[in-house]
């Protein structure tokens, strides 16, 4: 039955292509949320908010407030106040930037980060085997499809 909606959906049915992805979706969503949280961090109740944060830290490196608010398209206070609970549980540090003494840098603790790395790992080994095949433009296609999906949903739900 699947190969069948699948053909359907390619072959350029656009409700074929919906009914496809409205099977698939909640299942992709189920999946990330039974990854186990590392031990080390199951009694810190992150969010998925935090696990954006930290996807950004672990791949990109220590970076300030400002940086992680425009890579996570929220405000700097939203950052910040996620910082400050993720400072306080030990999960992040905050520095002084050598260059500018006025701002703090961000980085995920050293005794934390490989519990991080090794509980995002199999997202982001799975979005590259599945991205490395395609080529730049079929790449932004599917990145700006999704980011489409998420502001036509957004939109759905204020009417």
């Amino acid at each position: 039955m699947a190969g069948s909606m699948r053909r359907e959906a390619g072959a350029g049915d656009v409700d074929a292509a919906v009914r496809e992805l409205l099977l698939l979706m909640p299942r992709m969503a189920g999946r990330v949320k039974r990854i186990p949280v590392p031990s080390v961090l199951q009694s810190q109740s992150l969010a998925p908010r935090h696990l954006s944060l930290l996807s950004c830290l672990l791949f990109d490196g220590p970076m300030t407030v400002n940086e992680l608010a425009a890579r996570l398209e929220v405000a700097p206070t939203t950052v910040s106040l996620m910082v400050g609970d993720l400072s306080g549980k030990g999960i992040l540090d905050r520095r002084e930037d050598p260059s500018d003494r006025r701002r703090r840098i961000v980085a995920i603790a050293p005794d934390q980060h490989d519990a991080i790395a090794a509980w995002l790992a199999p997202g982001a080994k799975a979005w590259r085997r599945v991205l490395t095949p395609l080529d730049p433009a079929e790449r932004r296609l599917f990145v700006d499809t999704l980011r489409a999906y998420e502001a036509a949903v957004e939109e759905e739900r204020e009417r």
